[in-house]
C-alpha cells in the first residue's frame, strides 16, 4: 500500500512537471489532462501492480491456495488472475463490441478454463488490460455518464462508472495475490525496497570563473 500511495504521488509529480517546465520557458506547453488521460493514468499503476505480482508466483505455484484456515472452495493463484482478466473483459468488453450473457457471468468468472500456462494466464491478464486502456481512451467529458443502452450489469450503467470500478476490481484481488505469494516465501513487487538512488557524477561542465 505504501509503494501504491508512493506510485501515485509520482504520477501527480511527473504530471505536474511539464506545466513547471513550461513556466521556466524551457518547454513547450504540454497538452492539458483530459478525462481519459486522468482515467488510464491510474488504471496504469493499478496494471503495474497486478501485472508485477503474476509474473513474480513461479508456475509450479500458479494451482496454489491455502488450507490452513477457512479457505474452502477458494481461488487457486492462477484463479485469482484469470478472474481479473475476465473482470476487464466484463468491464469494458461491451464499450468495445465484446458481449456477455449476463446468465453465464458466474460460471466464467475464474476465466478460460483452457489456460493452464503462466505465460498464457499472464498473456491474458495482460491482453485484458491493453483491452481496458483503449476503452478508457474513448471516454470523454461529453459521454462520460451518459447511461449505455445495454450495460453488462446494471451499476455499469455508465463508461465512468465502468471506469472507477474496474481500477479498484483488480486491487481486492491483488490483496489476495499478495498473501499467496508471501505464504510461499515470495515478496510481492510492488512492497520490495526501492534501491538508493546513485549519487550524480560531477558535472562534466567547466565552472565559471569567479
Amino acid at each position: 500500500m505504501k509503494n501504491l500511495v508512493l506510485s501515485l504521488i509520482l504520477l501527480g509529480t511527473a504530471a505536474a512537471a511539464p506545466a513547471v517546465r513550461a513556466q521556466g520557458g524551457a518547454t513547450p506547453p504540454q497538452q492539458a489532462p483530459t478525462v481519459a488521460s486522468v482515467l488510464n493514468s491510474i488504471y496504469g499503476v493499478v496494471e503495474q501492480q497486478v501485472v508485477s505480482a503474476a509474473e513474480a508466483m513461479p508456475e509450479d505455484k500458479y494451482s496454489f491456495a491455502p488450507t490452513n484456515g477457512e479457505f474452502k472452495g477458494v481461488r487457486t493463484f492462477a484463479e485469482e488472475v484469470k478472474h481479473i482478466g475476465f473482470a476487464n473483459h466484463l468491464f469494458f468488453g461491451p464499450l468495445m463490441g465484446e458481449t456477455f450473457d449476463p446468465k453465464n457471468i458466474q460460471a466464467e468468472a475464474n476465466g478460460p478454463a483452457e489456460l493452464k500456462t503462466k505465460a498464457e494466464i499472464i498473456k491474458y491478464l495482460k491482453d485484458s488490460f491493453a483491452l481496458g486502456h483503449k476503452a478508457i481512451a474513448t471516454i470523454t467529458v461529453e459521454n462520460e455518464v451518459t447511461p449505455l443502452d445495454k450495460p453488462a450489469l446494471p451499476f455499469l450503467n455508465t463508461r465512468l462508472a465502468i471506469a472507477n470500478i474496474a481500477t479498484f476490481h483488480p486491487m481486492d484481488h491483488y490483496g489476495q495475490m499478495v498473501e499467496y505469494l508471501r505464504m510461499n516465501g515470495i515478496v510481492p513487487p510492488a512492497s520490495r525496497p526501492r534501491p538508493p538512488q546513485q549519487a550524480q557524477p560531477p558535472s562534466s561542465q567547466p565552472k565559471p570563473q569567479q
